[in-house]
Order: structure tokens, then sequence, then C-alpha cells
């Protein structure tokens, strides 16, 4: 099973979960360094990213990772803080610059590309302070700090992410509170957030557009998590329109508005409109674009950059009572077969990405596609011999050779999360993504092959899998 040549192999990082340092060298301080320093058990143990795996010092470690796997594609994040401490361009923290300088010519110099994401969850609490993300302001404030990315380093980064999983991000954070600042404003701070995540994307990528382009000749879109979805009962009507939904909110509540026409799906106008009118709002929670925005918004990406790592069944539950929250104005119940196997908040499902690559290849007029993230996490402690995980990327990776030799997918990259173990935002150290172990125990932080980075190494050296379809 040889993938197409020239096929991308990477692995995913993301600043706040590696690299630890999160006083060093004049950084200001983040929403998670804030959020993980005062406690509470929202965080497993109550453990932080002070150290993480010690990335921030670590680099050249890290770099025998990605040679040793023989990755063509290194995803890593910047921290907006560690370059603009109070999250403007007012200070600049030069040895933030040198640091990031360092990872992308290493990068190069042994014929790694970099692809970088802007932000990876971790605000500047400066910024957070003044509102974040519910905050129309934001929308400049990223502006300016992606223009100051772009001219720092865009001489050499070709492939840019804005925001990752926005989707994910504005409902953990501003609706149900379980990430920093940690506040739920249930059924309308998500909504809020999303609204703004989305200007401030198109806002950057016309930046990029108008200011870099020509000369950079790179690419921008933005990270979207994505679960399959299926009705729990294929015969069902209510069930089949449940599925539908529940892909308008997750994947196409983004999507269609960047790739296809500047606006929500209708169904997720429609649906939020009526709960809202039910629960006596005077008019929908979800926000309106106005026309001149849906026209800044539409277009803005230049490929398709997708995080997948599970599918679910979804069943019709209607929202009686007009309970506010997410899932009552998607009036679905989500729920596993319960034939997978479970790891954590992961089913492994690998032909679930095939679905979904093939909805995406349908929906929006046969994208680029990147996998930026999927992966598969163990326990801890967890043995370096996870023959078991290998062979979820194993089957995982036959159903991306299907989808790009029978469903004609045009998908270039294919990205695993993550390198190394590292914090796994409110589970601490307790889950393991890694394919190389970290010891958190130990001072130096070693990083240990997995199985799993050895097979993967084989992978990326034969561009594909030994056996045949």
């Amino acid at each position: 099973m040889a993938f197409p040549a020239g096929f991308g192999w990477g692995a995913s990082t993301a600043a706040y979960q590696v690299e630890g340092g999160w006083d060093a060298d004049g950084k200001g301080p983040s929403v998670w360094d804030t959020f993980t320093h005062q406690g509470g058990e929202r965080v497993f143990k109550n453990q932080t990213g002070d150290v993480a795996c010690g990335s921030y010092t670590l680099w050249e470690e890290d770099l025998k990772c990605i040679k040793q796997l023989g990755l063509t594609h290194y995803r890593f994040s910047l921290s907006w803080s560690r370059l603009l401490p109070d999250g403007t361009t007012g200070f600049i923290n030069q040895k933030g610059i040198d640091y990031y300088n360092k990872i992308i010519d290493d990068l190069l110099a042994n014929g790694v590309m970099p692809i970088v994401t802007l932000y990876h969850f971790d605000l500047p609490q400066a910024l957070e302070n003044k509102g974040g993300w519910v905050s129309e302001a934001i929308v400049e404030s990223f502006d300016k700090y992606a223009r100051f990315c772009f001219s720092t380093f865009g001489d050499r980064v070709k492939q840019w992410i804005t925001i990752n999983e926005p989707n994910i991000f504005a409902l953990l954070a501003y609706d149900l509170g379980i990430f920093p600042p940690g506040i739920p404003h249930i059924g309308t701070g998500g909504y809020q957030a999303a609204h703004n995540l989305i200007k401030a994307h198109a806002r950057s990528w016309h930046s990029y557009n108008s200011l870099f382009r020509r000369e950079q000749k790179g690419m921008v879109s933005l990270a979207i998590f994505a679960p399959w979805v299926e009705p729990a009962d294929p015969n069902s009507v209510s069930d089949q329109e449940a599925a539908k939904r529940a892909i308008a909110f997750s994947l196409d509540f983004f999507a269609k508005p960047i790739f296809t026409d500047g606006d929500y799906p209708e169904v997720v106008k429609s649906q939020i409109a009526f709960m809202s009118k039910k629960q006596g709002y005077p008019s929908s929670r979800l926000p309106e674009f106005t026309e001149e925005e849906k026209r800044m918004i539409k277009g803005t990406a230049d490929f398709f950059a997708l995080n997948y790592y599970t599918t679910c069944l979804v069943k019709y539950q209607e929202n009686k009572k007009g309970e506010l929250g997410f899932l009552q104005d998607v009036e679905i119940e989500i729920f596993p077969d319960p034939s997978w196997i479970s790891l954590g908040w992961i089913y492994v499902v690998p032909w679930g990405i095939r679905k979904l690559l093939k909805y995406i290849k349908d929906t929006y007029n046969n994208p680029v596609i990147y996998i930026t993230e999927n992966g598969f996490s163990q326990g801890d402690p967890a043995s370096l011999d996870d023959t078991q995980r290998w062979e979820y990327f194993r089957q995982t990776f036959q159903e991306l050779f299907k989808a790009i030799q029978l469903d004609k997918v045009n998908l270039k990259i294919y990205c695993a999360w993550t390198l190394l173990d590292n914090f796994e935002w409110n589970y601490g150290y307790s889950k393991r993504f890694g394919l190389f172990h970290v010891d958190f125990e130990d001072p130096a932080r070693p990083r240990v092959p997995y199985t799993s980075a050895k097979e993967y190494a084989k992978i990326i050296q034969n561009n594909g899998l030994e056996e045949h379809l």
C-alpha cells in the first residue's frame, strides 16, 4: 500500500503541552498558567505545564526524535505570550523569537517542513483580562499577532494554521468553563467566542493574503476538530436527521462559513433561533454575521486541516423543556457502539476517518486535506511495547489509503498526535498520546520511543504499508 509520491508524514505538538519554561526569559503568563496555578482539582491531580516535557530547553532532544522517525513535517504551535508577553506588539520578547527561529531553522536544515499553529488554546492572560475571545476586541489583537508572526517567521514557514480546533475550544473554554477562564456561560459563551474566532481567522487570512502571500508564497488554514457521526438507528429518519445536525454543529459550523459562503449552516441558525425563542430570548443566542462580514469570511482557507480522533452514534433527543446547552440545541444524545474499544473519550473507529474524509471531499469541493492530528492515548503507566496501539494506527493508515485510492480524496499530509507524551489539558499527564515516552518524574525528561515510533518510522521510510489492499 504505497501512498502517493511526496505524501507528507508528520507529528504534532502544542506549546503549552510540551514547552515548560512558563515564566522563563521574559515569557508572559497565559490563561493556562493562571488556571493551573489556581488549583481546585480542575486538572488531574492539580498538575501544571510549568515544566511539561521541558521542550523550551530540550529542543535538541525533540529534534532527535523527529529525525529518528524520519518525519517530513513537524507541526508545533507558537506561545503567543512567549513572543508578546502582554499579547500586544508593545513589547516584543526577543528570547521567544530566538527559540522559535532555532526550531524552524533546525527543522529546515534537516529537511523537515514546519507547520506552524499561531494559537493552540493558550491566550495571553493580559488579553483574557480584557474579555478574551468573547470580546470583539480580540479580532484586532489576533490579527496584529498573526501579522507579527507572518513577518517574523514567514520567510521560512510556508504552512500556517491560525487557530487549533476553534469549535472545541469555544465550547470548552467559554460555554462549559472546563478550559480557562473556567467560568461557564452555558448556551451563550461558546457561540459568542466561535463568532469571534471565525472573524479573527478570516482577518488574519486576509492579512496574509494582501501583505505576505506574494513574497512568501505560503498557505493558511485553521484546524477543525470533527468526529464522524452515524445514526444510532440507520432506519430511523429522526436519527438520520440527528446525525446530519451533529455534523452541521461540529464540522460545518466552522467549515461552511470559511470554505463555502461566509455563513453558518441553515440548520444551525434555525435550531438555535428556535430554542432561543422558546427560552424567551429576544433574539437568537447565535450572533449574526453582517453581509460585509460574510464576504470577508468566505474563502479564507488554502487547504482543509482536520483533527480526527473518534466516531460516535447519535439519536434524536427532543429538548422538550427548552434546556440551555449545546447538545440541547442540537437535540441529540451521543454514545458509542458497545462493540467499539474505548480509550477514555476516544473510541477506536478507524473506518470513521475514511467516511469523514469522503464527506469533506463531497461537501467542500474536493479540497486539499491535511490531517493535522490523529492519535490514540494510553493510560499511565504505559508499556513501551504498545503493539495494540500500533494496530489502531495501522488500521487508520489502511483507511487513509482507501480514501486516497478508492474515494479519490486529495489527502496530502498526515500528522500523528503527538510526538511526545505531554500535558493533556484537564487530564494532566494521565493520558499518554506520544510516539515517544517521557518520564515526568525524571528532571531530565528522557524521551524513549514506543514500539509505535519504530513502526511509524518504517511506514515513513516505505511511504506506506507493506501489505496490499
